[in-house]
């Protein structure tokens, strides 16, 4: 396997992992580097893993719990060998008695790097886009 082959795969393996634990703060939180910034579909910003950690585990006692997201990948660029672009599409499913009018589809950028030999989220970003 050549390394832009590796690369690929060892990314395409974090965001399988960062969908597949969206509601266990443990494993998610660890996916980031210490100075990620997460800004949701709803436009709320949060600063730094700490900050990630108490809002996630604010809407995780909330009826948010009940928002899922799937992810999928459409294009991926290397600006450096330690950074990674990641652009995917993210899909909302909105499982709350009342639905709050999230969008149901967004724009989904990530930027990833490489600390000691693992990928890590240090921004991810979610664009809604206008129901069709």
């Amino acid at each position: 396997m050549g390394t832009e082959t590796a690369e690929r795969a060892a990314v395409e393996h974090l965001v399988a992992e960062y969908q597949r634990h969206q509601s266990d703060p443990e494993r998610f939180l660890a996916l980031h580097a210490e100075t990620t910034v997460v800004v949701n579909i709803a436009g709320r910003r949060v600063l730094g893993r700490a900050q990630l950690a108490e809002a996630m585990a604010a809407a995780l006692a909330s009826p948010l719990a009940k928002v899922r997201t799937a992810l999928e990948i459409e294009d991926v660029r290397y600006p450096r060998p330690d950074i990674a672009l990641v652009s995917a599409v993210k899909r909302v499913y909105d499982e709350r008695d009342e639905q709050g009018g999230l969008p149901t589809t967004g724009a989904y950028t990530m930027l990833l790097v490489k600390e000691d030999g693992e990928w890590r989220v240090t921004l991810a970003q979610t664009t809604p886009r206008p129901a069709a």
